[in-house]
């Protein structure tokens, strides 16, 4: 079933859940995609996984659409999301419809995710959905803002700052977002945000009572050096391929690879 993105609200009031994973090139997006994933994300996170870098920051728009069109080779049912990186967006209006617009048209993905829900950034948010220009917002945990959050720690844990993450929240869905990240919050905040909205809600370390769960599939696969404490590696494909590689170069220094045959 090719997902749109009408389905995830009508999956929102069918408490179906909402199963999200990322992707960073052709074969995550085919691993993702044809393990029935709903929406395939490529995240910005791909600057730290796939790129090496210490934070989300140095990520450029040319690198994202570079990734996200070969994420989109691989994809064929899911929903194809694409970050915008730091600085394409937050600048202007006029700016975040150009970076927006070159995503869509250019990588053939289906919607961008934008981070923050401050008043300047939900304008932005409602002058792309005005564009036509499909909108995942995040907030409560945003790695573009790592800088000025100090680092990657749980945010919404005093009153103030979770009554400043929900009407972040209220004002993205206003906004015309069609659905909503929630990183690293309380799971009475997800919730009380998840109950408030008519949006879908999609958490990452965010509690069990979201619309919908994603994860950055290198942390699913075991295929990260180092993981959030919310992440929850199914397999250690880390491990099993170093052990491949190592017999493979052990294989080839003793003449066992590739087998000897007669001509």
């Amino acid at each position: 079933m090719v997902v749109k993105i009408h389905q995830l609200t009508r999956w929102k009031q069918t408490q179906r859940a909402i199963a999200v994973l990322t992707a960073w090139d052709l074969i995550s997006g085919q691993i993702a995609d044809q393990a029935g994933a709903d929406v395939v994300l490529v995240g910005d996170s791909l600057a730290m996984i796939a790129l090496g870098y210490d934070t989300t920051l140095p990520l450029t728009l040319d690198e994202i659409l570079h990734h996200t069109k070969a994420v989109r080779r691989g994809v064929k049912n899911a929903l194809l999301v694409a970050d915008l990186p730091f600085l394409s967006y937050q600048t202007s209006v006029a700016d975040a419809l150009r970076s927006a617009g070159r995503v869509l048209k250019e990588t053939g993905a289906q919607a961008v995710k934008l981070e923050g829900g401050y008043p300047r950034m939900a304008e932005t948010i409602q002058a792309l959905v005005e564009s036509g220009i499909p909108v995942m917002g995040h907030v409560g945990l945003t790695p573009q803002s790592v800088n000025v959050v100090g680092g990657f720690r749980q945010q919404g844990t005093s009153p103030e700052t979770a009554d400043r993450i929900l009407q972040e929240a209220i004002a993205i869905e206003k906004a015309g977002s069609f659905a909503i990240v929630l990183e690293h919050i309380p799971a009475t905040l997800a919730h009380t945000i998840t109950t408030t909205l008519g949006i879908p809600t999609i958490g990452i370390g965010a509690g069990p009572q979201c619309d919908g769960q994603v994860l950055v599939t290198a942390d699913v696969l075991g295929l990260s050096d180092w993981q959030p404490p919310f992440a929850r590696p199914y397999v250690n494909l880390r491990e099993q391929g170093i052990l491949a590689a190592k017999q493979f170069c052990e294989d080839v220094r003793s003449h066992q690879f590739p087998p000897q045959r007669d001509r």
